[in-house]
């Protein structure tokens, strides 16, 4: 069926979103995040690109837990899949550009995988916490497939990636040997990916979605496959878990099994959550953000870093739902009712 479920309830949040205000604060931040290189260099820039791969992340995220409902611990398995994919490809000279080819295999690896497991759970049923655990343990088994196939991911040491190339057929190539180089290939990419995500979630498909969190039950009685939305949505994210990976495993040049953790895993839940899961832009933020402040505190008290971050996301899920976009949001829009 093509006709969207109409009723108030999934009809709700795209009037609790001023959408055409996101999408300026967007541009807004994407010119200010071009012209950052021109006052400031040094490690800022160095390490900002990191951040930013993080934050596409968490937009994988942030479209599957705030506009479906589903929360997935599955994403640095996706994430950690994308990287090796990087690093083999490098490793083994695949194709002309072997960065290009280990890109595009990132997005097929982790939308299939992800379809394969979607379709298997969704159409037994499979909801909430069961969910939840069913891809915890799909990290978990990343993790441990890269532990032990050693010959191939170098187990525990982990793998060494070539940075690639930027190459344009017969007008060159740029190396991304430089700091502000990587900043410049990897800026442009994190635009485009929320663009995309945000296209989606717009669209017919994307309101479905939304209806599907709002009431499932409402939306099969209406004639809607649930379970064929959720999985395509799935697809979607796991897709662009793979890519972030991709294009960490290049930035980094350095993978490990670790990105499949448990730990990293419950990390990008934190990211999303304390910027705010209905909101793409909020997502990504929260990714550089909270990426940035768990550095900072590993600096300076690297025996207690992860107990001040779970305190500040216990902080966030009391006092402000929906995140911190959650009250930006509220405040905006009780001004504007006093207005």
């Amino acid at each position: 069926m093509k006709r969207v479920p109409s009723s108030t309830s999934a009809a709700a949040p795209a009037r609790r979103f001023n959408w055409r205000s996101e999408w300026t604060l967007a541009a807004v931040i994407v010119v200010l995040a071009a012209l950052l290189p021109t006052v400031v260099s040094g490690y800022p820039i160095y390490i900002l690109p990191e951040y930013m791969i993080y934050g596409i992340l968490a937009m994988s995220l942030g479209m599957l837990w705030g506009f479906v409902g589903i929360l997935s611990f599955g994403q640095a398995a996706f994430f950690t899949l994308g990287a090796y994919a990087m690093g083999l490809a490098m490793k083994w000279g695949i194709g002309p550009n072997p960065g290009y080819v280990a890109l595009l295999a990132s997005i097929l690896i982790g939308g299939v995988l992800a379809a394969l497991v979607g379709y298997f759970l969704f159409s037994a049923g499979v909801r909430d916490i069961y969910f939840v655990l069913v891809t915890l343990a799909l990290s978990i088994m990343v993790e441990q497939i890269t532990i032990s196939q050693s010959q191939i991911t170098g187990g525990f040491n982990g793998m060494f990636v070539p940075r690639m190339e930027l190459t344009f057929g017969p007008f060159g190539k740029i190396s991304l040997t430089h700091d502000a180089a990587v900043y410049y290939a990897v800026l442009p990419v994190v635009a485009l990916v929320y663009w995309l995500l945000r296209r989606i979630v717009a669209s017919s498909f994307g309101k479905v979605l939304v209806g599907i969190r709002e009431n499932e039950d409402r939306a099969i009685s209406l004639g809607f496959s649930t379970s064929f939305y959720k999985t395509a949505a799935f697809a979607i994210s796991g897709a662009v878990a793979c890519f972030a990976g991709a294009l960490y495993g290049s930035y980094a040049q350095f993978v490990s099994p670790s990105l499949a953790s448990v730990q990293f895993s419950t990390e990008i839940v934190i990211w999303v959550a304390i910027g705010g899961r209905q909101s793409l832009l909020a997502a990504l933020l929260g990714g550089i953000a909270v990426a940035s402040l768990s550095n900072y505190l590993n600096a300076i008290t690297p025996l207690y870093w992860q107990l001040v971050l779970g305190l500040v996301f216990i902080a966030a899920i009391v006092g402000f739902k929906g995140g911190v976009a959650g009250v930006v949001q509220r405040l905006a829009a009780k001004r504007s009712e006093e207005d």
